[in-house]
């Protein structure tokens, strides 16, 4: 069952902006994941290629961006770097994915028996984890739960409108590059490949074909990494299906849409990346 898992935090003391990569906050999950059990701690920590989670980067709750955010609708895009350091007792919130049924269930001992007093370290900073959100809310929309079952169930077999925004920048492996296009094959065969990994519904092969763009409001933005910097996509796109398409692959379509919540999109998504939304009409 995939599950967006969201956590509020607060700093003890100031967090440096060098310690607020995607490589840090994953680490964080690690360290947070091997408290409860270590084994598969270690067992995440060696996957190479795919993982089986994704990790939003460090959000500072109500900040001006933040709130612009909510003034806009369309501007959903998230804070993937800092430039100052994140100031004690700042609010701020993390967005944890889980995309295999059997993590949450492993995770379940972390997130009964969290206790607010005690400390987790982001490099020199110590971090109270203050609660942690699991099911929908007005104020935070990536927190949410679902079966796979019910994404391929509740997707509609009629709307051929599909519109994504992407909040933090998203690039694709194209043979042995990286493509900051969100081509309909790179968004949906990225989809797909996940949803085949981690769901027994089997899907078909080809389902990007129907799939035309309709709109795209789209620019390219530069993310710091340790093994340099990578160019990724953000902003909104849409996609029209048009033809003789039938109600069970418009479904398949939807259902991969719905997913895109949890499984995010392209590279890098352990470190923060390819953070993607479907956008409702």
């Amino acid at each position: 069952m995939p599950h967006s898992l969201i956590l509020n935090l607060q700093p003890r003391s100031p967090i440096p902006p060098g310690y607020l990569t995607g490589k840090h906050l994953h680490a964080l999950f690690l360290t947070l994941v091997s408290s409860v059990d270590q084994e598969l701690g270690d067992r995440l920590h060696e996957q190479k290629t795919e993982k089986s989670f994704t990790l939003s980067p460090l959000q500072v709750s109500d900040s001006p961006a933040e709130r612009q955010c909510q003034r806009h609708p369309r501007g959903h895009q998230l804070q993937w770097t800092h430039s100052r350091p994140i100031p004690a007792g700042t609010s701020c919130w993390w967005r944890i994915s889980l995309l295999d049924d059997t993590l949450f269930g492993h995770l379940t001992p972390l997130w009964l028996n969290l206790n607010p007093t005690q400390p987790w370290h982001l490099g020199p900073a110590d971090l109270q984890i203050t609660s942690v959100l699991g099911t929908p809310q007005s104020t935070q929309p990536w927190a949410n739960f679902s079966s796979y079952s019910q994404l391929y169930e509740q997707a509609s077999e009629s709307d051929r409108q599909i519109s994504f925004v992407f909040c933090t920048p998203a690039t694709f492996r194209q043979g042995k590059y990286d493509s900051a296009l969100p081509t309909r094959e790179c968004i949906f065969h990225s989809l797909l490949h996940r949803w085949k990994r981690y769901s027994d519904i089997p899907f078909q092969d080809e389902l990007a074909e129907c799939l035309f763009p309709s709109f795209f409001d789209i620019q390219t933005e530069l993310v710091n990494h340790p093994d340099g910097k990578w160019a990724g996509c953000i902003g909104t796109i849409s996609y029209r299906i048009l033809g003789d398409v039938s109600p069970e692959t418009i479904r398949q379509i939807n259902a991969l849409a719905d997913f895109a919540l949890y499984s995010g999109v392209g590279r890098k998504t352990p470190m923060g990346m390819g953070m993607v939304r479907r956008l409702s009409k």
